[in-house]
């Protein structure tokens, strides 16, 4: 049997209009007798040239996932066929590889299946959620207010995610600037002053001692310093991928840390509230909307209290009574929880509870960063100060010894 490729074809529908597009097949033949199948006669097929296959235009990031979910709900809403969607979202997209993605799966719609079993070969890229959601919109014959919703969840998870990331990132960024300004003074500008105090014949004073002592270890061992610097961050990255214990370990302490902790909290709590208020909205059935939840939180003591909930709720045990058994979720949102329950609105209450703590999570953020401006100053005067304070003390005081 032959190999199939894609080839790119030319040519014009039902209606006389031009139109091209892509369609997997072993030969142009096939490909012109597939086409005709579908309507379309064929002007021109050829094989797709590799230099502009799925390597290339940049990685697919969740951001695009969420832009293509969001162009496929409104493509249908407007009352676009199913696979002239795909065909229209990808002719419009920048990255070459995430329109050879779309046309993979229109290429799969087209040829019989599913929407969802065709996301459900590219994991990679679409979730179990995403995935269900999609199943869940197709077999209630509503796919068009599904994908709605579902852009709807991925564009605020996304958001969120990128709020929190700013916060991670403005500390990590002080720190490098403080280490990398610390380093050139220590190896550049220190020596020159320590080849200037070599003239004076006198003692210089303990601070000055202590600073020259420290650039003369970092100018010989420079090379050592950093490599120990990557070679432990790689550790960690290796070992929190690796250990469960390490992980846990290091997400409670993320929740104890000042300010950020707050917002790693507030975060996983909009997600969770988010995620169940979209599952159950789309009418997965509480306990496996659940299983979908716990790892949606971004943080282990979540998911480890999410799971906990869906064996409570399992047992028949209300959704708040276990959220507060559990102590890890704020008393808000459990009574949020525990008035939707009994209004029979609990997808509505959990919305309004994912965008109070998605607001929460963005003022928190922007108080961060108010509050690192100053810290970063204060941080890089410190250093540069103190060395320059290290440098001139002897100059200081062999003046005042001459003025003496």
């Amino acid at each position: 049997m032959a190999e199939s490729a894609i080839f790119v074809w030319e040519g014009t529908d039902k209606q006389g209009k031009k139109s091209k597009g892509e369609i997997t097949s072993s030969n142009p033949a096939i490909a012109k007798a597939e086409l005709r199948r579908q309507g379309i006669n064929a002007t021109r097929v050829r094989k797709k040239s590799k230099g502009f296959s799925l390597g290339g235009g940049g990685s697919i990031k969740p951001g695009d996932i969420a832009l293509f979910t969001r162009q496929m709900a409104t493509m249908m809403r407007a009352g676009v066929p199913l696979v002239q969607s795909f065909e229209i979202v990808a002719d419009g997209l920048d990255k070459p590889k995430l329109a050879d993605l779309i046309r993979s799966i229109r290429n799969d719609v087209s040829g019989g299946s599913a929407f969802a079993s065709a996301l459900r070969k590219n994991p990679l890229y679409f979730d179990d959620l995403f995935c269900n959601l999609v199943d869940a919109g197709e077999q209630s014959g509503a796919l068009e207010t599904m994908l709605d919703r579902i852009a709807t969840y991925k564009e605020k998870t996304e958001s969120l995610k990128a709020k929190v990331r700013k916060a991670m990132t403005y500390p990590a960024a002080v720190l490098v600037v403080a280490f990398v300004v610390s380093g050139i003074l220590l190896i550049k500008v220190v020596p020159q002053f320590e080849v200037v105090f070599q003239g004076f014949g006198a003692e210089l004073p303990a601070f000055t001692q202590f600073v020259i002592g420290i650039s003369e270890f970092t100018q010989q061992w420079w090379l050592v310093i950093i490599g120990a610097i990557a070679g432990g961050i790689a550790g960690l990255i290796a070992i929190h991928k690796r250990s469960r214990g390490f992980r846990e370990r290091l997400d409670k302490l993320a929740l104890r840390m000042p300010v950020a902790g707050t917002i790693i909290e507030k975060s996983s709590v909009a997600r969770f509230a988010r995620t169940l208020s979209t599952t159950f909205a789309a009418g997965v059935p509480l306990v496996d909307a659940l299983n979908s939840v716990a790892g949606a939180t971004g943080n282990s003591v979540y998911t480890k209290a999410v799971h906990r909930v869906r064996d409570d709720v399992s047992t028949g045990q209300q959704l708040n009574f276990s959220m507060r058994s559990t102590g890890v979720f704020p008393n808000m949102v459990v009574q949020m929880v525990a008035i939707g329950e009994e209004a029979g609105a609990l997808d509505d209450m959990l919305d309004k509870a994912a965008s109070y703590y998605e607001e929460q999570v963005d003022n928190a953020v922007d108080n961060l960063t108010a509050l690192m401006e100053p810290m970063i100053m204060a941080v890089l005067g410190v250093l540069v100060g103190g060395l320059i304070i290290a440098m001139y003390l002897p100059i200081f005081q062999l003046g005042a010894v001459v003025g003496g």
